[in-house]
């Protein structure tokens, strides 16, 4: 893109933003529920993007427990305000379980410090449950006002005046569990974390020969298990949406014991805190730690990451993803009727999107009541083409097929990495690698890339490779000129 390109789109933009005035409007922001990196980004954009249309923007702090007491809570914000927070972890406005908003009483208070400082606009951030409190809290808006102004808390006009409240809903999650978004914010660092402690504790692993279970956060959603399983090629992973079938028992500790036969120095099971089996009876660390030690006799250590994953700094995806979700969070309130169902923020392939919010509540209310009713398959297609996916190519890429499965193919597949190395390169050479045995073709390797390919450098790889004794190797094969 050239610089007129690059002027035109500016220009555009600007004249977008001339029929979206905020002048004479407030916005309320607030985070709620768990913390998730990446939310102060989201803070930060819904300020500057409010300011710089002209609107007063609102902090109101410890979530909707600041908005039941008011008073300092609720504190406009300047530019100033949100400088330097854009690497810092966690939620600078603080977040708070509120019993009080649960009820019509703690809304009416609520509501009432709201319309002080002429607040009818709310950009909340959290997860499902954060956002259905502001739905309910959208719908009795008028009501409460009518009661305050019965009270003699507020005056007549200002019923009137402030008549309406548009709520927009971005989601902060590090469990990715909130259907209609493909991320939400929080998830890539979470993920981020995981993978740090899963490559360290590799290393301790293949030292003395272990098997490591970890435990890592999704009481409801198993994305993170199953994502990390995916990128630290885990032997084994433990599911909430996805439980393992009968004389799963068996299974693992005969794969765990091949691995061992083939000289492989580690093992890796990976389970989510919600992991359960097909009669939505918990599996716990423990019970699958005394299990290998009992029928495998093997040194097994737990390891429960805990509130590491929700700690440190923002990955540069969440950064991106929040600020960009923060703009249209703005934009959506500015463009929003008294008609204008609530709306949530969403990633949808690389775009910021509107959802309605109670459509995506339902659906991933749905998700939990199919787990209940044990129907595994609907949790898993609920979840969405992206955890489907996930899914299946885990279970592709860590399963063997046995020979006698495997289709018959007179394809010969050769892998070569060229031109700059790239992280990521490794895993991609893994998977071709596997999927094409899978598929009954001939894989090859070509060494040193083309230079190598001219010096004939090829190597067959067997159907016995791909399966995990060989893994280390791979970053001795198919290299980069």
């Amino acid at each position: 893109m050239d610089d007129d390109d690059v002027s035109a789109r500016k220009g555009s933009f600007r004249k977008f933003l001339e029929h979206l005035s905020g002048a004479g409007k407030a916005i309320g922001v607030l985070t709620s529920g768990g913390d998730a990196q990446g939310m102060n980004a989201a803070v930060r954009a819904v300020v500057r993007m409010g300011i710089y249309v002209g609107a007063k923007v609102y902090f109101i702090y410890e979530g909707y427990q600041g908005m039941v007491d008011g008073g300092s809570n609720i504190v406009e914000a300047n530019w100033e305000s949100v400088s330097s927070i854009l690497q810092v972890g966690g939620t600078i406005i603080g977040s708070a379980r509120c019993k009080a908003f649960r009820t019509r009483e703690g809304r009416l208070k609520a509501a009432g410090n709201l319309v002080q400082r002429g607040i009818t606009n709310l950009c909340v951030i959290g997860g499902d449950g954060s956002l259905t409190g502001a739905n309910i809290f959208r719908k009795e808006w008028s009501g409460l006002l009518k009661e305050l102004a019965e009270n003699g808390d507020i005056d007549r006009e200002e019923v009137q005046e402030h008549a309406y409240l548009n709520v927009v809903g971005m989601v902060g999650s590090i469990d990715n569990d909130f259907c209609g978004t493909d991320m939400t914010i929080g998830t890539d660092s979470a993920l981020h974390r995981i993978i740090e402690v899963v490559d360290a504790i590799m290393t301790t692993a293949q030292s003395h020969q272990r098997t490591f279970v970890l435990e890592v956060m999704g009481r409801h959603c198993g994305y993170l298990a199953l994502v990390s399983a995916l990128a630290c090629g885990a032997d084994w992973v433990f599911l909430p949406e996805s439980p393992p079938e009968e004389g799963w028992q068996e299974k693992m500790c005969v794969k765990l014991s091949e691995n061992r036969a083939r000289k492989k120095r580690l093992n890796i099971i990976i389970v989510a805190e919600g992991a359960i089996d097909t009669q939505n009876k918990p599996i716990t660390s423990e019970q699958i730690k005394e299990l290998v030690v009992t029928q495998l006799g093997y040194d097994t250590r737990v390891t429960i990451l805990g509130h590491v994953q929700r700690g440190g700094t923002p990955s540069a995806f969440d950064r991106i993803l929040a600020s960009r979700m923060g703009v249209e969070a703005v934009v959506a309130l500015l463009q929003a009727t008294p008609e204008t169902p609530a709306c949530v923020v969403s990633l949808s392939g690389n775009q910021a999107v509107r959802l309605p919010l109670v459509e995506c509540v339902q659906m991933t209310q749905d998700v939990q009541k199919a787990m209940d009713e044990r129907r595994f398959k609907d949790a898993v297609r609920l979840r969405g083409r992206s955890f489907e996916s996930n899914l299946n190519t885990y279970k592709r890429l860590a399963i063997k097929m046995p020979d006698d499965q495997i289709p018959k193919s007179n394809c010969n597949v050769a892998v070569i990495n060229v031109g700059a190395p790239a992280a990521g390169m490794n895993a991609a050479v893994r998977s071709a690698v596997r999927v094409g045995i899978s598929e009954g073709h001939k894989m090859f390797a070509i060494y040193d890339g083309f230079e190598g390919f001219a010096k004939g450098q090829v190597s067959p790889r067997g159907a016995s490779w791909g399966t995990g004794a060989s893994l280390p190797r791979l970053e001795t094969w198919g290299r980069v000129m």
